[in-house]
C-alpha cells in the first residue's frame, strides 16, 4: 500500500510550479527551467538539487504526457471528492475507520490488501492496485505496467584519475540490459506492422464504473500496450527488446568532481515496441592525486623551495595539468605564501580555466657539508649583526 499511497499523495503540478490548468507549453517550459537549474552536472554533490531534479523529471513524465495527465487528473479528482479516502485514517463512503475487517477464513483484510499489499503484491483484475499501477506504469507484476512510455533508466559507476576528471576524458563501458531487437528493429512484429488495439482504442486501459468508483485496468487484449501485434517477432517474442551486452563510449566532461553524476540521455534500457530508451546515469569517483588538490575550479599545488629562493627571489618550475610553467618568486617572500597563476587551473563549463594556486614551502636540509655549514654560520652572524630578529615582538618576549 505504501507505494500506491505515495503516488496518490504526489502533487506533480506543485513540483513543476504550475497550476492544474496550465497549458502543455507552460508545463514544458517550467520543466526545462527546473531541470536545467537542478541538473546533477550543474550541481555536483548537491543532494537537494539531485532530488529536485528527479521529482521534476517524474512530474513531467506524467503531466507532460497528454494521456497520463488525463488519468492523473481523474485520479486526483476522485481522491478529492472522497472516493479514495481511508489511507490508514477515516474511511471514505462505505470504508469507516480505515476499512479493516476479517474475512471468513479469520485473516485480517485491510485497505492495503485492495492495493496489492498481500499475496506478493498482486491484485485481481479490476482491483484498485491496477488503477494506481496503470496511472504510473508501476504495477505489481508482469503485464501490469500499462503503456510504459520509455525504457528503464540505468545507473553505473566509474573511477577516474584526478587529471582525467579535471581535463575530461572518454571511457568505454559495457552494459547488459534491454536493447532494441535487431530482427524486428524494435517493433516487436516480424513484418514491422503494428496495429491499434480495437478493444481499448490504443489507450491501453479499460475503464469501468461501479457506483461512486471510476476504475481503470490494463486492457486484457493488448496487455496495456495499446497496440496489437499479429505476427510476433520470433527473436524477441513481440516485446521489441532483447537482453544483450553492448559497448558504449562515455564522454566525461572536464571538471567533474568526486561523486558527481553524468547523465547520458537515451543510453539506458530500450523501451518496449520501439518506445524511447531510458537514460544512463554514471556516478564518477575520483582518485586523489599525489601532487594536486582542487578548490572549485582552481588547482592547488605546494612547491618545495629553499630559504635562499624566498629571501633572494628566483624562478621555479611548477607542474600543471599540461606542461610545467615558470613561476617567479619575489625577493622576501614569506614561507607558506600562495602565488596565483591565471588560467592554468581546471577547465570550466564556460570554456575558461580556473587558476593555479602555488604555495611555497621551505625545505630544510637534513645535513650540510663543511663548506655549506661554514657559509651558513657566517650568514647567521651577519643576519644578527644587521639587527634582524625573527621573533621580534612575538608572544610578548621582547
Amino acid at each position: 500500500m505504501a507505494m500506491q499511497q505515495e503516488w496518490a499523495n504526489k502533487d506533480y503540478y506543485g513540483d513543476l510550479g504550475v497550476s492544474s490548468t496550465a497549458s502543455s507549453a507552460d508545463i514544458k517550459k517550467a520543466y526545462r527551467k527546473l531541470a536545467r537549474e537542478n541538473h546533477p552536472d550543474s550541481n555536483p554533490g548537491n543532494k537537494t538539487a539531485e532530488e529536485k531534479f528527479k521529482r521534476v523529471a517524474e512530474a513531467y513524465d506524467v503531466i507532460g504526457d497528454e494521456q497520463k495527465r488525463k488519468e492523473y487528473d481523474e485520479m486526483k479528482s476522485m481522491i478529492n471528492s472522497g472516493g479514495f479516502r481511508g489511507f490508514g485514517g477515516t474511511g471514505g463512503p462505505g470504508f469507516p475507520g480505515g476499512f479493516r475487517s476479517t474475512s471468513t477464513t479469520g485473516a485480517d483484510f485491510g485497505f492495503s490488501d485492495i492495493f496489492g499489499g498481500g499475496a506478493g503484491g498482486q491484485t485481481a483484475d479490476g482491483g484498485l492496485g491496477d488503477i494506481f499501477g496503470s496511472f504510473f506504469n508501476r504495477g505489481g507484476g508482469p503485464g501490469r505496467n500499462a503503456r510504459p512510455s520509455r525504457g528503464a533508466d540505468v545507473e553505473t559507476e566509474i573511477t577516474l584519475d584526478f587529471r582525467e576528471a579535471a581535463k575530461g576524458t572518454t571511457i568505454p563501458l559495457e552494459l547488459t540490459g534491454d536493447a532494441p531487437c535487431t530482427t524486428c528493429h524494435g517493433s516487436g512484429s516480424r513484418s514491422g506492422h503494428v496495429s491499434t488495439c480495437d478493444q481499448c482504442s490504443g489507450s491501453g486501459f479499460i475503464r469501468e464504473n461501479s457506483g461512486s468508483f471510476g476504475m481503470a485496468r490494463p486492457c486484457p487484449k493488448c496487455g496495456g500496450t495499446g497496440n496489437m501485434i499479429e505476427d510476433p517477432c520470433p527473436t524477441c517474442t513481440g516485446t521489441g527488446t532483447v537482453r544483450r551486452t553492448r559497448s558504449i563510449t562515455v564522454r566525461v566532461p572536464a571538471g567533474v568532481v568526486d561523486g558527481q553524476k553524468v547523465r547520458l540521455a537515451g543510453q539506458g534500457e530500450a523501451g518496449p515496441n520501439g518506445k524511447p530508451a531510458g537514460d544512463l546515469f554514471v556516478t564518477v569517483h575520483v582518485r586523489p592525486d599525489p601532487v594536486f588538490t582542487r578548490s572549485g575550479d582552481d588547482l592547488e599545488v605546494t612547491v618545495p623551495v629553499s630559504f635562499g629562493e624566498l629571501a633572494l627571489g628566483g624562478t621555479v618550475a611548477v607542474p600543471t595539468l599540461d606542461n610545467p610553467v615558470k613561476v617567479k618568486i619575489p625577493a622576501g617572500t614569506p614561507n607558506g605564501r600562495t602565488l596565483r597563476v591565471k588560467g592554468r587551473g581546471v577547465p570550466k563549463r564556460s570554456g575558461d580555466n580556473g587558476d593555479l594556486l602555488v604555495t611555497v614551502e621551505v625545505a630544510v636540509p637534513s645535513s650540510l657539508d663543511a663548506t655549506a655549514t661554514s657559509a651558513l654560520r657566517a650568514y647567521a652572524q651577519a643576519e644578527k649583526d644587521s639587527g634582524f630578529d625573527p621573533r621580534a615582538g612575538w608572544a610578548g618576549l621582547n
